[in-house]
């Protein structure tokens, strides 16, 4: 191994290191966007009565009913 060999990183990586530098904010709005579309409290009695109230499909769904 070489006196001043120098671990590799990837330009991504680069990237990322540089952007989060010059933002130092920048995880915390990540983290706030999430929260706001995708960490939601279930309701486990409505999601319990969505799936009671479901109607089961046909299984070709194209078939008319018969008679």
């Amino acid at each position: 191994m070489p006196l001043f060999w120098k671990p590799y990183t990837s330009d991504v990586t680069q990237f990322i290191d540089e952007l989060k530098a010059k933002k130092p904010t920048l995880e915390a709005e990540q983290r706030a966007g999430r929260a706001l579309l995708w960490d939601k409290q279930i309701d486990r009695e409505a999601q319990s009565a969505y799936k009671a109230a479901r109607v089961p499909q046909q299984p070709y769904v194209y078939q008319t009913r018969g008679k």
